[in-house]
């Protein structure tokens, strides 16, 4: 039977980006996407995670499962925290986008980098780094690295700007750990601009990790 899948969003720009990987390595899946650019703006502007939004995320998770879907992701790493807690309200799987990244980061490496250009998206990702590590016993030294002022330049429009901030940041960053998450979707494009002699460790994005690990699941079943 063909199995149907909700993605929920905090930007339309993510929409796209997703269609192209579940096109790829989704054959027969069926794709839904809802959007609410209020979430991430809410917890930007409020520097956390409040109650409030967690709950509307909560609510756009059963949502999903009421529209069908047997399987939900979340694809804003700042919102992970609602995610887990409606992972046991839920009668269907429900996945936060970067835990498949955090878990390959944590099997393999023991220095690991997390670059974020915002603050409440930093400090979740690192959260779940370590818990996932905690979860298989595995000591690590986590190094965190705040890309301060490129998430502004971005807004403001200056995207060359926020581009180059990020690089040079994942330079410095590549030479103290043995891996890199990136901890928003957004920067991944910065990845492919990057000389080969600047990849000195492997850099993760959670999209297309999310989605692989949605392959092994949906299609395996």
């Amino acid at each position: 039977m063909a199995k149907t899948l909700g993605l929920i969003h905090t930007s339309a720009t993510l929409v796209p980006v997703f269609q192209q990987l579940c096109q790829q390595s989704l054959p027969g899946v069926t794709v839904f996407n809802i959007v609410d650019d209020s979430l991430i703006k809410d917890v930007i502007a409020k520097g956390a995670l409040t109650a409030n939004t967690a709950r509307r995320v909560v609510d756009y998770i059963g949502s999903a499962e009421d529209a069908g879907a047997d399987f939900i992701m979340v694809t804003c790493s700042s919102i992970g925290a609602a995610v887990e807690a409606a992972a046991p309200l839920t009668k269907v799987p429900v996945l936060r986008v970067d835990q498949p990244m955090a878990d390959q980061a944590v099997q393999s490496d023991s220095k690991i980098g997390v670059i974020a250009t915002l603050p409440t998206t930093l400090n979740p990702t690192c959260d779940l780094v370590k818990r996932r590590a905690a979860a298989i016993g595995k000591e690590i030294q986590l190094i965190a690295h705040l890309c301060e002022g490129a998430f502004e330049e971005l807004m403001s429009g200056n995207a060359a700007k926020h581009d180059e901030m990020v690089a040079g940041a994942l330079r410095k960053l590549s030479s103290e750990v043995d891996v890199i998450l990136l901890a928003q979707a957004s920067m991944a494009r910065v990845v492919d601009t990057l000389a080969p002699e600047d990849k000195k460790v492997p850099i993760l994005a959670s999209p297309p990790l999310a989605v692989q690990h949605l392959s092994s699941v949906l299609l395996d079943n």
